[in-house]
């Protein structure tokens, strides 16, 4: 006999960091290192927030949305959410490429103007945008001057 299950709620999960587990991050590759862990060999598109405190010490992650094989739709009030309910100074967003390939598309372009815009709205700054891969390779949206 078949089992069909109602999806009745989907719950967001935000994982606070432990105080012993304070992550600076200092330069993008500190931000991929953390991303690699979390996202890194996902087999899907996962938009991961880190959120900082004012001394850039990531204070929370959220796995913000898990999309396809080749892209993922980003809201920037998922994105927020979490930098809000945390009182962050500032995000690093990533997401990771399945194909292992940490060339940005036009979207990953697109969508980082948004989250700026949004930002600076809130008053929560979008430090960098990283695609990474599974060896924590990445590329810095910011570090090609296009953040």
């Amino acid at each position: 006999m078949e089992t069909i299950y109602e999806v009745v709620r989907i719950k967001q999960v935000i994982k606070e960091v432990e105080a012993s587990e304070k992550f600076a991050i200092r330069w993008p590759q500190d931000a991929a290192d953390v991303a690699a862990q979390f996202i890194g060999d996902d087999d899907r598109e996962v938009f991961f927030v880190m959120c900082l405190n004012t001394k850039n010490q990531v204070v929370a992650v959220h796995r913000c949305h898990v999309g396809g094989l080749n892209a993922s739709i980003v809201m920037p009030r998922e994105v927020f959410k979490a930098a809000i309910l945390n009182n962050s100074a500032s995000i690093i967003v990533s997401h990771q490429h399945p194909s292992q390939d940490v060339t940005p598309s036009r979207e990953d372009i697109e969508v980082t103007a948004r989250l700026v815009e949004c930002g600076k709205v809130l008053g929560i700054e979008v430090l960098d945008h990283l695609i990474i891969n599974t060896k924590a390779k990445y590329y810095s949206l910011k570090e090609h001057a296009r953040l």
